[in-house]
């Protein structure tokens, strides 16, 4: 049995190692915004991954978004959009709950944290909340509107709208729904109409493919060892002296602690902040005000959080199994019918259709993006490298907040149709192609090999084995 020192050693090395690259994101300034918000993952506010937008929502940097060239128009734009900041889930609302009442009937610290929490916050989340978009997700979505109209002016107008040249497609779920709606609302308030209406279409098939998907449901959301890294990661001497820790920290025998609950305070912090921007009491808990405690325990906590949560991701949406990935073939086609239909369009006259809006989910967007090779690093994410992983590309904090939003903008040039590929409004080059615009046709190319074969319905349907024979 290794020694509780080396233990300790080896936390500390890794979590040491993960500071130094990550302690430039930090808002120690700010008191209204806990210094670890950067690390909540696909629960964070989008504010977080565009810094710039705390000070001026609105703002939208030109320069980011402008043409390839000056010769260049914009001709269509495909727009994939996550729903904006919603309630906790009923499954999470339930392990806030048990936290809840270990904290209040088992903690006996003395410190103001503790105080705070007991004295001063009261338990207001209901499982009725259920995953429902919130206010503060409604405006997520009514700025972007306003920010991609600014973007792209001559795609998202009120003439394109009025011309029946922009179509909004979304998934069933409210939080979605919502969305969507919020949307049209902000570009109706920012062009100052209120005579034209909106109409959205739903389209699980697209939106939630996931759930489409019979091999991704039997092989990974019903397969309980799909995620064993996940599992494996949560039994790790990390996680240990993470519950370890917060125990110390409440005085609670350590063996209440479970992972579930610290990930519970972890989830608490981030709903309070994404829902009311307040920086909650449950943050201190993961927050020390001391300076060395604090970087040594407030990072340790939450950068293993941040991976635990990552390697969930990345087992379940991302590239740890091929299915993950595959599911989204039937996204992935749509959105290149929709640019070889404009491009088609292009050169025959005026485009059909100038946008498309769709708004669905993080589980739609990054099944997509790692189709796609966005975000993939060499080495797989696994239970037991995680100090090796303080660089990794996969993480979800930076990639699939609360509004993420992938755009794909195709420009008229004097050389041909240029794509151009942006995340969360900022430009990026598609994997193993160096040029910020590359032809259309150049794209095309590139992915090749999926656009003629990737098929849906082949990838999604179960081995033979798996088929239940319903005959008597």
């Amino acid at each position: 049995m290794k020694s509780a020192t080396w233990r300790n050693r080896h936390f500390a090395l890794a979590c040491l190692c993960m500071i130094m690259v990550r302690l430039s994101y930090c808002k120690l300034t700010n008191s209204s915004i806990p210094a670890i918000a950067v690390y909540f993952g696909t629960k964070g506010r989008y504010e977080e991954v565009n810094p710039h937008l705390i000070d001026d929502i609105l703002f939208v940097n030109k320069s980011a978004v402008s043409p390839p060239a000056a010769d260049c128009r914009s001709v269509h734009l495909v727009a994939l959009i996550r729903h904006g900041t919603r309630f906790p889930t009923t499954k999470n609302i339930k392990k806030i709950h048990r936290l809840y009442d270990v904290v209040m009937t088992e903690a006996s610290a003395t410190d103001q944290c503790l105080s705070d929490i007991k004295n001063k916050w009261p338990l207001w989340y209901t499982e009725d909340m259920d995953g429902k978009l919130v206010e503060k997700g409604k405006d997520d979505l009514r700025h972007l509107a306003v920010r991609l109209s600014k973007s792209f002016p001559s795609l998202i107008s009120e003439e394109t709208l009025r011309g029946e040249r922009m179509e909004f497609i979304t998934s069933s779920k409210h939080r979605c729904v919502d969305s969507i709606q919020a949307f049209q609302e902000g570009l109706l308030k920012h062009w100052g109409v209120g005579d034209v209406g909106f109409r959205h279409y739903v389209n699980d098939s697209l939106m939630r493919f996931f759930d489409q998907c019979k091999r991704f449901v039997e092989s990974i959301e019903n397969n309980k060892t799909a995620l064993k890294e996940v599992k494996l990661f949560k039994a790790s001497l990390e996680m240990d002296e993470v519950c370890r820790r917060m125990a110390s920290r409440l005085q609670i025998p350590p063996n209440h602690i479970t992972p579930d609950l610290v990930e519970a305070a972890f989830f608490l912090c981030s709903y309070e902040f994404a829902i009311k921007s307040r920086n909650s009491p449950w943050c201190n808990l993961l927050d020390e005000s001391d300076a060395q405690a604090w970087i040594l325990n407030s990072y340790c906590l939450t950068i293993v959080l941040e991976y635990k949560n990552d390697l969930k991701q990345y087992w379940k949406r991302g590239y740890g199994h091929e299915i993950n990935r595959k599911s989204s073939c039937v996204l992935f086609h749509d959105i290149f019918k929709r640019l070889d239909q404009a491009s088609y369009d292009y050169r025959f006259g005026e485009v059909t259709k100038a946008v498309t809006i769709q708004v669905g989910h993080g589980e739609t967007l990054l099944p997509l993006l790692s189709l796609m090779g966005f975000f993939r690093d060499e080495t797989p994410l696994t239970a037991t490298n995680f100090p090796m992983q303080h660089s990794r590309k996969f993480r979800s904090s930076q990639i699939v907040p609360y509004s993420a939003n992938l755009l794909f903008v195709l420009y008229e040039c004097t050389d041909g149709l240029r794509l151009q590929f942006f995340l969360n409004e900022k430009p990026m080059t598609f994997p193993n192609i160096s040029d910020p615009a590359p032809l259309y046709a150049t794209v095309r190319n590139h992915y090749s090999d999926l656009l003629g074969g990737c098929d849906f319905e082949k990838e999604c349907e179960l081995p033979k084995d798996k088929v239940k024979n319903t005959e008597l």
